[in-house]
């Protein structure tokens, strides 16, 4: 547990990020929040406007009641805006949001309105700040997840193998992709930071195969590095059979069934981290509360497997998995972009 102060450093990590998000002097930037938020990143945030000489105003929205029958983590899709026009509007009219809602708005249905006239929107991981300092974002690495989109758009497969027994193919063909570096400096961009990771949002019916979580990797909606084997069967998108003994398996069992929609166990995207500065151990280092988890999405060499909601296949539902794995092989037609848990070629 940390003591939730303003520090300095903090306030420079911050201002750094904006800096590379090109904030200008006078620039109006929307900060956004809601009553659940955690208020130090949002007074960091102001603070580190401020201090570039920025235009900061607040937009501070009710976190909304709970709707789903289980608890909710990581969608990157906040309901906490629902369909609010003055507040859209007041998003919209501004050149940066910087996103500080619980689950932030990356798949969030307002989020064609906000950015649709051209505000660039920034969304800040729900992480104690002691975790975002570590990962300020780099400009190199941003270069390298560029590289790597160039390649899983040009790829007509994805193949997932490892010697757990993974073997999944992805067809890549009509699958919007993105890489995510940690900032976003262009008009109608979206980024999070922490960033560093490439995934691709595949078509309907694009998904095959058996992918299995082995010993250690993560399943990151419950924060919880697996302590035995999860096998799961995937067909056309949906995971069909979940297979697997001890606590790992039932939670998995339990939390999917709990939805009731069939949709919570489609593919959600794909794609595998390139942040050599984020940890794969890091979930050990903290508190639940003070820890989202993005770098474990994002650390180096880790195949990203999510389930869930999909706008791209016409899918949408609040239940996701976010499940990073290591030791896996990623090809594209053919060619490895990881193998056994190691970037090739810094993975594009």
């Amino acid at each position: 547990m940390f003591t939730d102060r303003i520090e300095e450093r903090w306030i420079a990590a911050f201002d750094t990020v904006f800096g590379l998000c090109r904030v200008e002097k006078g620039e109006a930037v929307a900060i956004l929040s809601e009553t659940q938020s955690r208020r130090l990143n949002v007074q960091l945030a102001e603070l580190a406007l401020l201090r570039r000489g920025a235009r900061p105003f607040h937009v501070t929205v009710v976190s909304p009641p709970q709707t789903a029958p289980v608890p909710v983590r990581s969608t990157g899709a906040s309901p906490a805006l629902q369909g609010l026009g003055p507040a859209v509007k007041a998003l919209a009219a501004s050149s940066l949001v910087v996103d500080l809602t619980v689950e932030g708005m990356l798949h969030a249905p307002e989020l064609p309105d906000i950015i649709g006239d051209g505000a660039r929107l920034l969304m800040v991981s729900n992480e104690h700040p002691d975790a975002l300092e570590r990962l300020v974002p780099d400009p190199a690495l941003a270069e390298r997840v560029k590289a790597a989109v160039k390649r899983i758009r040009a790829a007509k497969q994805m193949r997932v193998t490892s010697a757990a027994g993974s073997d999944l193919t992805v067809a890549l063909e009509g699958a919007p992709s993105a890489g995510v570096w940690g900032y976003c400096d262009r008009p109608k961009t979206v980024a999070h930071w922490p960033g560093g990771i490439v995934v691709a949002f595949p078509a309907a019916g694009s998904v095959q195969g058996r992918l299995v979580l082995d010993t250690g990797d993560v399943n990151l909606t419950f924060k919880r590095y697996l302590e035995a084997p999860v096998a799961l069967t995937i067909e056309d998108d949906y995971v069909t059979a979940i297979e697997g003994e001890g606590t790992d398996a039932e939670l998995f069992r339990r939390y999917w069934a709990a939805w009731g929609d069939r949709e919570a166990y489609a593919t959600s995207h794909v794609g595998w981290g390139l942040n050599e500065a984020a940890r794969y151990e890091a979930l050990t280092m903290y508190d639940r509360r003070d820890f989202n988890g993005t770098e474990i999405r994002a650390f180096a060499g880790n195949f990203l497997y999510s389930t869930g909601a999909n706008e791209f296949a016409d899918r949408h539902t609040l239940g996701h998995f976010d499940l990073p794995m290591r030791s896996c092989t990623v090809s594209l037609d053919g060619v490895p972009v990881v193998e056994s848990g190691r970037l090739v070629d810094g993975g594009a």
